[in-house]
């Protein structure tokens, strides 16, 4: 049985992965960092025989690069979220799931059958859902914290204390939703409020990253973080005075999808580890791991019960909508990546 392997080179992930791939009985995967049980994965190797080999990204966007500069051919599933299926879907990295080949597909819960990022699931399988918004420590901060204004323009308590996720897509649609735009915008003068918004909510964040995102709010290095609903529960079991806001501009709402990759080396493990994910109890395990929803039937009884009631997971009635984050398209999308290169600088 391999070990995780953790994210190092790219180039390195690659030379490990590929000649990982050529040997038979072996399943290679590129998934979020610290996301499925060891015990899992162990389970799987026992009943099939089959080894996981398993490298890890932090964003859909780091994930979509190392895909496109040569880790397709490498690996045989990835796990994007939801606006990012669409996209490698329409950049041609997904291989097509035929009818019969997923005999656990009729354990998909039906709202999640049928999705706009990939209706009828063509390529892909749901995985977990939550949402994404910020944690604050209340141990630092008592006022009101469901409102954008606390990354965006923060009180003088939590300035120079934020986090925020090193994520374009999430960055981006929390911004959008605080100035009350649109997604995926093409008015000029809203882009330019939205650059120069994000330019002045830089100077009070102290840190861009995603893989600590949860240890800098359990350490206290900081007050305030972006966050993963599930990460935000596992810092408040790991002892940390934390928070998650539902703000009431909105959040976002999200799904992880196990995807089946273009040239898949070992595509036929590839189908028997997807189907191995749909069974209620496998993905119960990853909930209860986790600490998000699963969208297979099945699951709800075989979950702890402080996950039924997890205050991540129950938004007041003051909260925002939630939304997903949406694939803008190529010419919208340039600028918005011009927008985010500028406030990584």
């Amino acid at each position: 049985m391999k070990k995780h392997l953790i994210p190092i080179a790219t180039a390195s992930l690659l030379a490990l992965a590929s000649a990982a791939a050529q040997a038979d009985g072996e399943v290679v995967v590129y998934h979020w960092f610290e996301y499925m049980p060891q015990e899992l994965i162990e389970k799987f190797t026992a009943e099939t025989g089959i080894d996981v080999v398993m490298d890890t990204f932090d964003s859909n966007e780091s994930m979509l690069a190392t895909l496109k500069a040569g880790g397709i051919g490498t690996y045989d599933v990835s796990v994007p979220g939801d606006y990012m299926v669409k996209i490698m879907a329409d950049e041609g990295l997904l291989d097509t799931i035929a009818e019969g080949e997923l005999k656990n597909k009729g354990n998909i819960q039906a709202q999640w059958l049928d999705t706009p990022f990939d209706p009828g699931r063509q390529f892909s399988i749901p995985y977990q859902w939550g949402s994404t918004s910020f944690s604050v420590n209340r141990d630092e901060f008592s006022g009101d914290i469901n409102t954008t204004d606390i990354l965006f323009d923060p009180p003088e308590e939590i300035s120079g204390k934020i986090n925020v996720l090193d994520s374009q897509g999430d960055v981006m649609v929390l911004a959008s939703l605080h100035l009350g735009m649109e997604q995926c915008s093409t008015d000029r003068d809203k882009l330019k409020a939205l650059n120069a918004m994000l330019s002045e909510a830089k100077t009070h964040w102290a840190s861009f990253n995603s893989d600590t995102a949860k240890e800098v709010l359990v350490s206290g290095d900081a007050i305030a973080g972006m966050i993963y609903s599930g990460f935000s529960s596992k810092g408040r079991e790991e002892g940390a005075n934390i928070e998650y806001a539902f703000p009431e501009q909105g959040y976002i709402a999200w799904m992880d999808n196990v995807a089946l990759l273009k040239d898949a080396p070992n595509r036929e493990n590839a189908l028997k580890f997807m189907d191995f994910l749909l069974e209620p109890e496998n993905a119960a395990a990853v909930s209860n791991f986790a600490r998000y929803a699963a969208g297979v039937k099945g699951v709800s009884e075989l979950l702890e019960e402080s996950l039924r009631t997890l205050p991540e997971a129950n938004p007041p009635a003051s909260a925002g909508p939630a939304v997903f984050v949406e694939a803008c398209d190529e010419q919208t999308q340039d600028v918005y990546d011009q927008i985010w290169t500028n406030l990584k600088k």
